[in-house]
């Protein structure tokens, strides 16, 4: 006789969605005093994709969206949530709800999460709870930006890095059946759990290393009534800050999460780190002692896409069939908050 103990997570499919005009760094160079030798030595980057005018956040994470929930062979009325990772909503109210009538999620629920580049990492943490408490069965979880509605093109420290994009992964419950003889055995129980471990910071006193703030300015109703309207500023950073940050913080919370999950780094088949800068993704990799063939890295085509980074690396990996069932899988996003955390999970069912 088996017993129920509990819901594990499996990541089931992926998808992901990018306009189809690329900006070079020879292109940058007639906009900024750069050059292409420059941006790809320090960066990594040789391209990056941007939404055109009239190209909103909710068709490209539609498409992501999409592109998850057919791999993973089931259909939109089966989706329960809908996480969208964002921190350019086409709609300061959210944008996730209008991805869920656009795709035909009839029976989703659907909310925003903002967490900057961390927002995919945080958002599988967040969907996996709403899984393993028995509340929801299939749930979508799209990380989406379109960043160079806030950059600012005449600063060539942050015009550089960023590009639009969405990607999406499919989360599903699975059962954890054991018998009874076996059910004091934690490591039976939970063998068909594919989210390993997980790790999330926040250090808020770092937030002035890189924001998208709001500024607004004085305006009187009637006397002794005030109140303050403005819009957001371009995106800043300070570059070096942000580096030193990455590259001390983003390898210990990648070993604290491969402590939740009992694993060491060799137990590793593919780093997926949010697409920054090579030299962080470098740096992380040579910190951990992971070799260079097992690092994912496609930002040289799309640069920093934020929340959407991750996705896509992963659903690029899958589809060339370098990401196989059963791959061990260690991710972590790093970015404004400033906030970063970390990921194990094994790809499929």
């Amino acid at each position: 006789m088996l017993q129920q103990f509990g819901k594990g997570v499996a990541i089931t499919g992926s998808g992901a969605a990018t306009p189809a005009v690329s900006l070079t760094n020879q292109d940058l160079s007639q906009i900024v005093d750069t050059s292409d030798e420059w941006i790809s030595s320090r960066t990594g980057i040789q391209q990056r994709r941007l939404a055109m005018p009239g190209q909103s956040l909710c068709e490209l994470a539609s498409i992501a969206g999409e592109n998850a929930i057919a791999m993973a062979g089931i259909a939109p009325e089966d989706i329960d949530l809908i996480i969208l990772a964002t921190s350019t909503a086409d709609d300061l109210f959210g944008t996730a709800s209008q991805i869920q009538g656009k795709i035909g999620a009839t029976k989703a629920v659907a909310f925003d999460l903002t967490a900057a580049c961390s927002g995919f990492v945080f958002a599988l943490v967040t969907g996996a709870q709403f899984i393993r408490n028995g509340v929801y069965r299939n749930v979508l979880l799209i990380g989406g930006d379109v960043l160079s509605r806030w950059v600012d093109w005449s600063d060539r420290r942050t015009c550089i890095l960023f590009g639009d994009g969405a990607g999406a992964v499919v989360m599903q419950a699975v059962e954890s059946d054991v018998a009874d003889s076996e059910v004091s055995d934690t490591a039976n129980a939970t063998l068909r759990d594919r989210l390993l471990g997980f790790e999330i910071r926040s250090d808020g006193t770092q937030n002035h290393y890189l924001n998208l703030s709001y500024k607004g300015e004085a305006k009187e109703l009637i006397a002794g009534v005030s109140v303050e309207q403005g819009n957001f500023q371009p995106i800043t950073m300070n570059g070096q800050e942000v580096y030193r940050f990455a590259v001390k913080r983003v390898p210990e919370v990648i070993e604290k999460a491969l402590f939740r999950a009992n694993l060491t780094v060799d137990q590793v088949d593919w780093l997926i780190l949010h697409q920054a800068n090579q030299r962080i993704l470098d740096a992380v990799a040579q910190r951990l002692k992971i070799p260079p063939e097992k690092v994912i890295s496609n930002l040289a085509n799309y640069g920093n896409t934020s929340a959407a980074s991750i996705p896509i690396a992963l659903d690029e990996a899958v589809r060339e069939g370098k990401i196989k069932v059963g791959d061990t899988i260690a991710t972590a996003g790093f970015g404004a908050g400033l906030t970063w955390g970390a990921a194990i999970f094994q790809w499929g069912k």
